[in-house]
């Protein structure tokens, strides 16, 4: 009874819920329900304070856009059916849009990783400002339903399951491992989806 009692006293509650909802929030999104931007801002906020106490700065505003992308997902996969569209479709993403979004990727890394070296005491400001510019993208990409975007989660979870434990996020190490695995779950379901719709 006294470890059970030790062991909840030590537990890291804002982890934990962070767990939680990070894995209910992906597996809803796999599945395509709406529900998963809901509890998709719970998550982010919850993150907020998780990495504001890790100095992952870049990880802390990319929380916070999180919090707006997922009230602008929500509103998209509400409103941004088409005419007789049961829900938005599954898309591809263009040559030029993927080369402006890697654009995006390669001048934000550089600025932001240089900015936080220089003027914080961030721990690793290019590993953490790179994976955040990716998932600003893909969360974007997510939103409008371009299938790309697991992808770059792919990419995203595996560099931070490394940084988390790095940094002894031991929950949201375990998180982003489970991630991995998720990722090819929702490029597979949403493949799928895209297959069906292209032949209906």
């Amino acid at each position: 009874m006294d470890a059970t009692i030790a062991y909840l006293e030590s537990l890291d509650w804002f982890e934990a819920t962070g767990l939680v909802t990070g894995l209910l929030c992906v597996w809803l999104l796999i599945r395509q329900n709406i529900w998963n931007w809901p509890i998709g801002l719970i998550y982010s906020l919850v993150s907020l304070v998780v990495f504001f106490r890790a100095r992952l700065y870049s990880e802390l505003a990319e929380n916070a856009y999180y919090a707006v992308m997922n009230a602008y997902g929500w509103w998209y996969w509400l409103g941004g059916r088409r005419e007789g569209e049961a829900e938005v479709p599954v898309t591809t993403t263009s040559a030029r849009l993927a080369t402006i979004l890697f654009a995006i990727f390669a001048a934000g890394t550089a600025l932001v990783g240089y900015l936080l070296a220089a003027h914080t005491d961030a721990a690793i400001p290019y590993w953490d400002t790179s994976t955040t510019m990716m998932s600003f993208i893909a969360m974007w990409m997510t939103a409008r339903k371009y299938i790309e975007n697991w992808y770059l989660w792919f990419v995203v979870d595996a560099m931070r399951t490394v940084i988390y434990l790095y940094k002894g996020i031991d929950y949201y190490a375990v998180l982003y491992f489970v991630y991995l695995g998720m990722a090819v779950a929702g490029w597979l379901a949403w493949r799928a989806t895209m297959q069906r719709t292209q032949t209906a």
